[in-house]
């Protein structure tokens, strides 16, 4: 297993590829006519309706994990007209029960909260989210085969929400993420990883290759998701302590964050598609860490 993981630090990544757009000429704006009355023409600006300040919860199942969590909610934003609807009815006498303050809005309101149009009629006022420390993370990794996903200015919060969700499922100690240019607890991220932000740590860090050397002290093996590894997961030592670092979506794994790496590893392919997501492939290769530790973590 050693001598693959330190064959792994010889691997390369490629260059990045970039490119430069085309410009592309702008036609000319235009002005009313002269005496022409833009109402008649449909041209009055809408009025959007105003988004309340603060940091929320939306969807049913993020808002029943949050009360069953006890994690800490404000408020909560009920959209109007729902009185034959039997199942926000429940959750909304759970509220109720746990004195939490509901406020009818228009649907619009939640609208403009939402960051995918897909509410379904809730949003809860939280606090800020309670990021943890990477010690913390380390703390709950235990002394066994343990699994850190390490995100590297992945910015998508869609992305980021399905990423959470796979490393809870498969019983991840916890997620470390950049605090800067990189996806973070948001309303889209509650809702895109379940609820499952309010199970997982996820650490905040100022510069994931430091946090990478922490994990290391701690045991951890450091594996680089990388379609450009040598060695698919079939055959790389995902035993034990690992620390999994997904790159962003359009850059893959930074050079510095690179060399911190003990090995890299990909998916098998078949197919003519370039790669999968960041998400899907991190729910592949956290599923195929629990695979191979599944006599000693009990599966």
């Amino acid at each position: 297993m050693a001598d693959k993981r330190a064959r792994g630090n010889n691997q390369k990544k490629d260059a990045s590829r970039g490119g430069r757009s085309q410009a592309s000429r702008k036609a000319p704006s235009r002005g009313p006519k002269q005496g022409s009355d833009p109402s008649r023409r449909g041209d009055v600006p809408r009025l959007r309706a105003a988004v309340p300040a603060g940091d929320f919860i939306e969807g049913r199942r993020a808002a029943a994990e949050a009360l069953r969590t006890g994690f800490p909610v404000k408020r909560a934003l009920v959209a109007d007209g729902q009185g034959s609807d039997a199942a926000l009815a429940r959750l909304i006498d759970d509220l109720y029960r746990a004195n939490i303050p509901i406020k009818t809005v228009p649907r619009a309101q939640l609208d403009a909260i939402s960051s995918h149009g897909a509410h379904q009629g809730i949003a809860l006022e939280v606090g800020s989210f309670p990021y943890a420390d990477i010690t913390d993370i380390i703390a709950r990794a235990g002394e066994g085969p343990a699994l850190v996903l390490v995100l590297d200015h992945v910015t998508d919060d869609g992305n980021f929400g399905a990423i959470v969700r796979s490393a809870e499922v498969v019983g991840a100690a916890g997620v470390v993420i950049a605090n800067k240019r990189a996806a973070g607890v948001t309303v889209g991220s509650y809702k895109t990883s379940a609820g499952a932000v309010m199970h997982l740590p996820i650490a905040q860090v100022p510069n994931i290759a430091r946090a990478l050397d922490d994990l290391k002290d701690a045991g951890f093996w450091v594996a680089g998701a990388s379609e450009h590894a040598q060695d698919v997961c079939w055959d790389s030592p995902l035993q034990g302590r690992v620390a999994l670092v997904m790159g962003s979506e359009g850059d893959g794994i930074s050079r510095l964050v690179l060399e911190k790496c003990d090995f890299l590893t990909k998916l098998p392919q078949r197919g003519l598609t370039e790669s999968l997501n960041v998400a899907q492939a991190a729910c592949a290769l956290c599923f195929e860490w629990m695979r191979r530790n599944a006599s000693e973590l009990g599966e």
